[in-house]
């Protein structure tokens, strides 16, 4: 498809970046990182015209690509309105590298972790020809966070646990923050924002959120 006409098109983003701030987003940061991103290259070629529509699509391996509004609204309060990018970033669940790919635009730098084979294949692959020199693809237990990058000034998973791996919670910096998914005693799931602070950790319940399960292993 030839560039400026159709997928390719800058407008197409456009677009989508316009719906996201009549829903809610509102940091200016984040908006223009959605839109520097092609979300249609992250997705499989039988669903491409579907690519920036508020939805979330299969990416293989029972794992999806999430909706670029609940994209957007983790990274907004990833970000907690700070003017400068943020620094290490610690992404949990790769899946097909577009959250990472937005992620580059939002931090110094960018670790993502993927416990399953398949998609940290397909992530490294779709990620390759934008040569993002600030994201670091790693496959493994995301469960067990990566020691190594740590400490982290934010962190940011794509699955949903009944806890938040403690580990995760030992690798973010103080005064960092980590948005993730997680199961309520009902069963259901709710999007949680842990701030670490000199004096602990506080953790908020924001609304109710739909992510695959968080396991642990590889495959």
């Amino acid at each position: 498809m030839p560039s400026g006409i159709g997928l390719d098109s800058k407008a197409v983003r456009s677009r989508m970046v316009h719906k996201l701030a009549a829903q809610g987003i509102s940091d200016a940061q984040v908006l223009a990182a959605m839109g520097q991103v092609e979300r249609h290259r992250f997705v499989d070629t039988a669903l491409v015209n579907q690519a920036y529509e508020d939805t979330s699509l299969p990416i293989g391996l029972g794992q999806t690509i999430s909706k670029p509004n609940v994209v957007a609204r983790m990274l907004e309060l990833l970000r907690q309105g700070r003017a400068a990018p943020m620094g290490r970033v610690l992404e949990i669940g790769t899946g097909c590298g577009y959250q990472a790919a937005v992620l580059s635009r939002l931090a110094a730098e960018v670790y993502s972790i993927e416990r399953l084979r398949g998609l940290h294949d397909k992530a490294r692959e779709n990620l390759r020809a934008l040569r993002l020199a600030n994201v670091h693809l790693l496959f493994g237990d995301g469960m067990a966070g990566y020691a190594k990058g740590a400490p982290y000034a934010a962190m940011i998973a794509a699955a949903g646990g009944e806890a938040i791996p403690p580990a995760w919670v030992e690798q973010l910096a103080v005064g960092g923050r980590l948005v993730a998914p997680l199961q309520m005693a009902d069963g259901t799931q709710a999007l949680v924002v842990l701030d670490k602070t000199p004096q602990g950790v506080t953790r908020t319940v924001l609304e109710a959120v739909y992510f695959v399960p968080l396991k642990s292993g590889t495959s």
